[in-house]
């Protein structure tokens, strides 16, 4: 599956808790995403800067616009303490 191919819904990052991840899905994540949340993360830190982030609940692929706090082992730390686990993430985008 190519991320240009996917046509995420954006959504408030409020929204996240109500999302279910409980199904088993497999997604194909972007070959540099470890390292693209790090990056995310200090632009969070450092600049207070957002990014966009693509990722996929139960019901399908869906886009938020947050910064980052932390980026854990298994979940990211989202502005407003909310989490997204990182085996749902496709890829990061930097704004310009």
């Amino acid at each position: 599956m190519e991320t240009a191919t996917i046509n995420p819904t954006l959504i408030d990052k409020e929204r996240i808790p109500e999302l279910s991840f409980k199904m088993p899905v497999q997604i194909q994540q972007h070959q540099d995403l470890d390292t693209k949340l790090l990056d995310a993360m200090k632009l969070g830190n450092l600049h207070r800067g957002k990014v966009a982030i693509i990722f996929r609940d139960d019901e399908g692929f869906k886009r938020v616009e947050t910064t980052v706090w932390a980026v854990g082992a298994k979940y990211i730390c989202l502005k407003g303490g909310m989490w997204l686990p990182i085996s749902r993430i496709v890829d990061v985008k930097m704004y310009d």
